[in-house]
């Protein structure tokens, strides 16, 4: 641990012996939305003499060391009017800027962002930005816009298909990628299995996805970052806003607290198609529920220039049962406070604490008899961290955070002739902790280098039993020769792992440029769940004396250019990624309620390469992107496919996703995304075995994942219709029209197989089953085109 202590000093002494040669000032404030008072993140403030400058913060500020002297700051986000404005900088100084969003304007609409050419100036590769304005343009689903499938437009990013949760990038399973709310893990990103995500697209105002040159104040996942920021709240005046659909609403409202001093903002959203359930003809429906809600919430109090105060919580749950005959629900539950505090003009910190849960329930009842299982997972986390913006060359950032687990892996209640019997896993408790430091340099006017280290510490803690397995044939399920009781507080395991990170960019003129990148990622949670996609049900587990972290090297390079005045941004970056310790299950594994579940697991490595080609226009009444992504994904576990390659569940050999944006006239937009993707692969029977009249599936070659099932494509079509709005009434409002799955394309999610049906009517009760005759059945989701009318307000 004291190497990382020495190692921030080392860079704070290389990065700052240069600065002290001449007199130097300290420009420092926030960028922020004149209309509402929202941090724009990411603004850039420039000094046009100087070809310098610095990049805004999550939080909006930023701080510029100069030697004395008059000089222009000519600040800019891209969708808001230029500002500049003259200092002369005798003295240090703080001052904030508000900038105007441009008028709209048919023929110069933008897709919303940071500064234009951030693709190519920035030291960031692998990274893709989406802003509300943005996702609200894609064509919705049920009407509903959302963040999650928005993503899943990106290059390297892909889903196992509709109706599966979270999704995967570069390779990846679901619980690799690590999304924050606000800085607060989110365990489970979707509501009715996949269809919608947790966030509210009322409150949010920034989507950061990080795919590789991860920075080392990010860890604790594999393959991806998901940071999503919400909005702090209009402190100008008070706005309310939502959409009535089909199948949900939503409502918000926004305003100032304190004037220019305090804001907040409460938005809320529900399905409400259970409603009409008890309108149903059928006995079964009248008491079926089927919906889900949540709330999302954020205040903050800025004391003064140096000090502001921020809250910010959610809470969500989906239920779906009949009657009290069967219940199954799930949710999500976080809160966050964070403390920013400004020392000096150079030195800004962040303090947060926050606190994550995720829970889930089944139930089944009939009169004296039922089952209950219930499970979760908590944990509380505190995290400081601090960037010194050293000068206008290095910007240092340092800091560290501490989590807590407990882990619930499952708890029944069964009751049967009135009698219950209550049955609970063995709580499981563990703590992560890291530091982590980093320093991004400007080497020279075209060469800029990100580099930084992790040290990440985990430790397995008891009360709990410690499982000693013995050794056993590949594949097959390890014996378990003793099982200790370790007491409170004690350690049963520890792993510690050190995390470097390296990100290069170069210059090759104002219009390209080339970036490589490194990063080491060490992972301590898993998913457990050996179905073809993840379950709300699916267990997770933490690292221990058997199951080995999860550890990942990821290396990236890529072209960035930006054409016709960034009117278009152009980048290919290819990458290659070893992962150790991947979970994989031995043949028949029971993953539920298994005491001895870690004796039914197998380890494995892992590997992800591919290529990824994205063309972004920004500017115009056309507006969208094209992207292609090429890549492998595949896994080798001891004992399973002859211990060879073999593709994972969500390798797809090809995914191109186009999304277009058009402006017609002042009131109507239309828009449109068209995918197409390879197939999932997936285990098949190669032959069959005869017993006494039956036939049974027979895997004679023992190979894992060898069939792909058909490729998937859809067309997403949507319109928008705002009338001009009356300057005399503050409200506003816009209908949204939308078709999901335009030509009907039946695409499967899986594919299974059955005795066949070949006697009989298909509707009749004499209809039988050919004992030694089996037929494939393609399960799809949703095989028909889904119309969708929202109709949306603002006053």
């Amino acid at each position: 641990m004291p190497r990382i202590y020495f190692l921030t000093a080392v860079l704070f002494f290389f990065v700052t012996h240069q600065g002290f040669s001449q007199t130097k000032h300290t420009i420092s404030g926030y960028i922020k939305d004149a209309a509402n008072g929202e941090m724009l993140i990411g603004a850039a403030i420039n000094v046009p003499a100087l070809k310098t400058g610095k990049v805004a913060n999550e939080y909006g500020f930023f701080s510029l060391s100069l030697p004395e002297g008059e000089y222009e700051f000519r600040i800019t986000y891209l969708g808001y009017i230029t500002q500049s404005k003259t200092y002369n900088l005798t003295t240090n100084l703080k001052v904030s800027f508000e900038l105007e969003e441009e008028g709209k304007q048919v023929g110069e609409v933008t897709i919303m962002g940071v500064k234009e050419d951030a693709n190519v100036k920035s030291v960031e590769m692998s990274v893709a930005k989406l802003d509300i304005k943005t996702i609200n343009k894609i064509p919705p689903l049920f009407g509903e816009v959302d963040v999650i499938r928005s993503i899943q437009l990106l290059p390297g990013v892909t889903t196992v298909g509709e109706g599966a949760s979270g999704f995967n990038v570069r390779g990846g399973a679901i619980d690799q990628n690590l999304i924050l709310l606000d800085e607060a893990p989110v365990y489970n990103s979707s509501h009715l299995f996949g269809f919608f995500s947790v966030f509210n697209p009322d409150a949010v105002k920034d989507v950061k996805l990080i795919k590789g040159g991860i920075p080392s104040q990010y860890g604790g996942r594999l393959s991806s970052i998901l940071d999503i920021r919400m909005k702090e709240g209009n402190n100008k005046k008070y706005e309310f806003n939502g959409g009535i659909g089909l199948l949900s609403s939503r409502f918000a409202v926004e305003g100032p607290l304190d004037s220019n001093r305090s804001s907040f903002i409460l938005a809320g959203r529900r399905t409400y198609f259970d409603l009409f359930f008890p309108l149903s003809s059928d006995a079964g429906l009248k008491s079926a529920v089927a919906y889900f809600y949540d709330l999302t919430a954020k205040a903050n109090y800025r004391f003064n220039e140096n000090n502001t105060l921020f809250l910010s919580g959610y809470f969500g749950r989906d239920k779906f049962g009949f009657g009290s005959a069967f219940g199954f629900e799930w949710g999500n539950a976080t809160t966050t406070v964070r403390w920013n505090h400004v020392f000096g003009e150079r030195l800004f910190s962040n303090l947060t604490a926050f606190y994550s849960n995720y829970d889930y329930t089944l139930n089944i009842s009939s009169d004296d008899d039922g089952f209950n299982w219930q499970s979760n997972i908590q944990n509380y986390s505190i995290k400081p961290e601090f960037t010194y913006f050293i000068n206008p060359s290095n910007t240092l950032t340092f800091g560290g955070q501490v989590i807590s687990y407990n882990f619930l892996p499952g708890k029944t209640s069964i009751k049967s002739n009135g009698d219950e019997i209550v049955n609970a896993l063995d709580r499981k408790y563990a703590l992560e902790s890291g530091l982590f430091v980093s320093n991004e340099q400007e080497i020279s006017k075209r060469l800029s280098l990100q580099y930084g280290l992790r040290y990440s510490l985990f430790n397995y803690l008891g009360p709990g039993s410690k499982l000693i397995l013995g050794d056993t044939t590949p594949g097959i399920q390890r014996p378990v020769k003793e099982i200790q009781t370790i007491a409170s507080g004690t350690s049963i395991a520890n792993y510690g792992n050190w995390e470097p990170r390296f990100s290069l960019k170069y210059e090759l003129n104002e219009q390209s440029s080339l970036k490589a990148s490194y990063n080491r990622m060490a992972q301590y949670l898993h998913l457990l769940s050996n179905t073809q996609a993840s379950i709300p049900l699916d267990v997770w587990a933490p690292t221990s004396n058997n199951i080995k972290p999860q550890i990942a090297d990821q290396i990236a390079a890529g072209y960035f250019r930006n054409l016709k005045n960034n009117a278009y941004e152009f980048s290919v970056e290819v990458y290659y990624k070893e992962m150790q310790n991947q979970i994989d299950y031995v043949d028949g594994a029971i993953l539920l309620l298994n005491k001895e579940l870690e004796a039914d697991l197998l380890s494995g490595k892992g590997r992800a390469y591919g290529l990824e080609l994205f063309l972004k226009k920004k500017k115009g009444r056309l507006t969208g992107w094209i992207s292609y992504t090429l890549a492998r994904t595949e896994r080798l576990v001891d004992g399973i496919n002859q211990a060879e390659w073999y593709p994972s569940r969500f390798d797809k050999l090809h995914n191109l996703y186009v999304v277009g944006m058009y402006q017609i006239n002042d009131q109507w937009n239309v828009s449109g995304n068209f995918i197409f993707s390879s197939g999932t692969p997936g285990t098949f029977p190669t032959n069959q075995v005869e017993y006494q009249g039956f036939v049974y599936p027979h895997n004679s070659d023992n190979k894992r994942n060898n069939y792909r099932i058909p490729s998937y494509s859809r067309l997403d079509l949507s319109a928008t219709y705002e009338p001009v709005a009356n300057k005399n009434r503050k409200w506003k409002g816009s209908w949204t029209f939308g078709v999901y799955n335009v030509y009907s394309r039946k695409n499967p999610f899986g594919i299974y197989f059955q005795q066949a049906q070949l006697v009989g009517e298909p509707a009749k009760a004499d209809r039988v089953f050919q004992p030694t005759t089996t037929e494939a059945v393609r399960f799809s989701v949703l095989g028909i085109p889904v119309p969708s009318v929202t109709y949306n307000f603002t006053f």
